[in-house]
């Protein structure tokens, strides 16, 4: 099985996953009580696969699909304000071919990039408990497996920096925004990053001059 084949069978298995019963009855709910503005389209309300370049450089590791962006439109930061700065990023350093992400068919092609989560159902409160968690590592594992090419790891937030430590075993250290870690026997580089969620971005806990330097840095360390 070729690398392509091995992540589109990867991504079956991930759509079809019922591990975590609390997030099924979450991710079912969200659908059947939209806002008013996407009441007339039809949700995904399954788990997310990651999506990408099978031969990327740069993995950008977040925590789970928002309730109306990528639990809505059915592909990871796509359809909501996180996925905007993301992709916007993206565009800037010449990684996406469109500076935007609205839905599955807009036409985003990355290039040298992957997007994965730590969690692929939409969690209440955006909190995933311990247990759901660990019932997704295998697909984070899975991916970084198939994903050889991946040579920086880009974590968006605390627990995407903690999941990403104990899926590759590597020792903890403490999440820093903005921090480039090197890892002695391993090949891949961490770099941290906090989440472009609403309640960092509109308080200012992360600008957008803090945001495109991590791009940037992630970037020429993946070249």
């Amino acid at each position: 099985m070729n690398r392509i084949e091995a992540l589109n069978a990867l991504s079956a298995q991930i759509i079809g996953c019922n591990l975590c019963p609390r997030l099924v009855q979450h991710r079912v709910k969200v659908a059947l009580n939209p806002p008013k503005r996407y009441r007339d389209e039809e949700y995904w309300a399954k788990p997310l696969p990651g999506f990408g370049d099978p031969y990327a450089k740069l993995l950008i590791l977040g925590l789970a699909p928002a309730a109306h962006g990528g639990n809505r439109t059915g592909r990871m930061f796509t359809g909501d304000s996180s996925g905007a700065w993301l992709v916007k990023a993206l565009y800037e350093i010449g990684c996406a071919n469109m500076p935007m992400s609205v839905s599955r068919s807009d036409g985003l092609v990355l290039n040298g990039v992957y997007v994965s989560a730590v969690v692929r159902c939409v969690p209440p409160a955006n909190k995933p408990l311990t247990s759901e968690v660990e019932n997704c590592s295998r697909y984070l594992k899975a991916e970084l497996d198939i994903l050889r090419d991946v040579k920086v790891v880009l974590a968006l937030g605390r627990l995407a920096h903690n999941t990403y430590l104990r899926v590759s075993g590597l020792v903890s250290r403490p999440f820093k925004h903005g921090q480039i870690i090197r890892f002695d026997g391993h090949s891949r580089i961490l770099v941290d990053s906090y989440h472009p969620s609403r309640q960092n971005t509109q308080t200012g806990r992360l600008t957008w001059s803090m945001w495109i330097n991590v791009f940037r840095d992630a970037s020429r360390l993946a070249r």
